[in-house]
Order: C-alpha cells, then structure tokens, then sequence
C-alpha cells in the first residue's frame, strides 16, 4: 500500500509515494535491533559486544535500506525511483512506459527496467478492486425522475493501479517538454553498501574465531 502526497502548486503536480507497511515494518525492526544490540553491548562479554557492534552494522543499514530508504518522487520533469542500493532519476522523455503485474515496474526507451519498490503490488488487493467492479457494473443505475441519472462513480481500482495512474498522467504531460529530455541516471547507495560489506566481513572474522 502506498501513499500519495502533493506538494504545493509552484511545484505543479510533484508526488511521492512511500509504502507506510515498510515505514512501519522497518522502525519496529530498528526497534528490536537497538533493544537486542543494546542488551548485548551492556551485559554481554567482550566477544559478544564485537558480535552485537558488527551485526548492527550489517543489519541496521540493510533493514533501513529495504523498508525506510524506498521512495518514488514524480515531478513535471522526471521521474525519481530510490530503491535499496541505487538511486535512478529518469526525465520524463527516457521513460517508455509503466506496468504494474506482480511488481510494479519502469521501463526505459533504451530497453531497461527498474523496479519501484515503494509501489508494492497487492494481488489480493487487485482482486477485490475487480470483483467490486463487477458488482457496481451488474446493479442497475438509481437516480431522481426529475433529476436524471446519476454520473456513475469511477470503477474501484488497487492502490498501486491508482498510483501508475497517475505516473502515466504525469508522463504524458511532460515527455515532451524540454526540460524533461535526457537519459537515464543511475547513483548507487554507498552509504548503505558500505557499512553492510563492513558488518559482514566482521562477523564473518568474529564467528571464524
């Protein structure tokens, strides 16, 4: 489930979506780990605060990167997709199309694909937005004789449809701006790499030992 927030209109139709799940999953995770690595750095011997120092830094990093980091900011220009261990901004013109199947996805005109992590697909979602669908469509409209009919209400559609909705919206205005021209760029997330590389090496010498 994802979250759509708008800025403010000189930002013209700015967005960013976030999986509130994740945001939750991953502060009641960082949670436990302090608890966890905390006892063991009071009352644990000298092995067991290496141990406890090294998996924290192997695991807070790693749970921030899959649950806090993942974000996806559109604005009237391009489209910013910031998954775990890279960060990829893509102006509006390099962007072919989006797809949401078991996983929502971006898919570039030079032939590349990237995931949006912070649009999780809900299959279970999907389906109930289907089959309230399909009921709307079998019952019969209801209005006032001397009002007419009533304008019929938009089919209910998944929370990660309704966010590529409006990302496609948002390519369709700007691919052909001059602004948002340009080819894909790709920075990958050493703030978080790093430190996990250094934790696992670490644990891997503290158990060896």
């Amino acid at each position: 489930m994802t979250s759509p927030e708008q800025s403010s209109p000189q930002q013209h139709a700015d967005r960013s979506y976030r999986s509130p799940a994740a945001l939750a999953g991953g502060v009641l995770l960082l949670a436990l780990a302090a608890w966890l690595g905390g006892d063991a750095l009071v009352r644990g011997a000298a092995h067991t605060k290496l141990l406890a120092v090294a998996g924290l830094l192997f695991a807070v990093p790693l749970v921030a990167a899959f649950t806090l980091r993942p974000l996806v900011r559109a604005g009237a220009d391009r489209l910013v997709v910031r998954n775990p261990f890279r960060t990829v901004t893509l102006p509006w013109a390099a962007v072919e199309d989006l797809r949401a199947s078991f996983s929502s996805e971006v898919f570039t005109t030079d032939g590349s694909k990237y995931q949006l992590w912070s649009i999780p697909v809900s299959l279970r979602q999907r389906k109930k937005a289907n089959r309230q669908a399909a009921r709307a469509a079998g019952r019969p409209d209801h209005h006032d004789p001397h009002l007419g009919p009533a304008p019929a209400a938009p089919p209910p559609r998944a929370t990660a449809d309704r966010a590529l909705d409006e990302l496609r919206e948002l390519r369709e205005r700007g691919a052909k701006r001059e602004s948002a021209q340009g080819a894909p760029v790709v920075k990958w997330a050493y703030e978080v790499i790093a430190p996990c590389v250094v934790g696992a090496v670490a644990l891997a010498v503290l158990i060896a030992l």
